[in-house]
């Protein structure tokens, strides 16, 4: 998809705030330092529509992107954040729950993982909520640039073991830097839309 037009509509924390639309939405969860908004800026090729920060755990509510008028990202906060209190990350928990078991916009969510790293506990845990529940997942496995390309296969195949990753679902290996695995991203996507 050739992106010229992409906005933030609404962050919103209950469902009575999501967006009144029959748009598809896909949604992205991952670790809080994984790198969700580089991904989504280097969709849409822009520097800084989704915000990046050095600090993780900025995202506390359900960030809605409008792209295209034909369809919106949702970016869910970040998980496995420690400086985040116990009661905090319980209501960041039901909320990306509510969301993700009841919208029926819901087509698709994105879980990225870190390629240098094997799966967190948290990753495994989103993966089979997901699975669970009969979401299709697309796994995006970012930073690929910190990793030599005769390495990327051995990474590949530790995460899909770690995650008991399913054949079914689209794996990619992505880079926001060099732009590796875009394409292939809004291929997986489109197949939802």
């Amino acid at each position: 998809m050739k992106v010229h037009h992409a906005e933030i509509v609404i962050s919103a924390v209950q469902p009575e705030q999501y967006p009144k639309t029959q748009l598809p939405e896909i949604a992205l969860a991952g670790r809080s330092n994984v790198g969700k908004s580089s991904f989504i800026n280097t969709l849409i090729n822009r520097k800084n529509l989704a915000r990046t920060s050095g600090k993780p755990g900025k995202t506390q509510t359900l960030n809605f992107y409008l792209i295209e008028d034909a369809l919106h990202f949702v970016d869910v906060p970040g998980y496995g954040y420690a400086k985040v209190s116990k009661t905090e990350r319980a209501k960041w928990g039901e909320m990306i729950e509510t969301y993700i078991t009841q919208r029926e916009q819901l087509k698709a969510v994105i879980s990225l993982v870190d390629m240098r790293h094997d799966p967190s506990a948290e990753d495994i845990q989103m993966y089979e909520f997901l699975k669970y529940y009969n979401i299709p997942v697309i796994v995006v496995a970012t930073k690929a640039d910190k990793i030599k390309g005769n390495q990327w296969n051995k990474h590949e195949s530790a995460i899909k073991k770690k995650l008991n990753f399913d054949p079914n679902d689209a794996f990619i290996v992505f880079s926001s830097e060099t732009k590796e695995g875009k394409d292939k991203a809004w291929a997986a996507i489109e197949k939802y839309l």
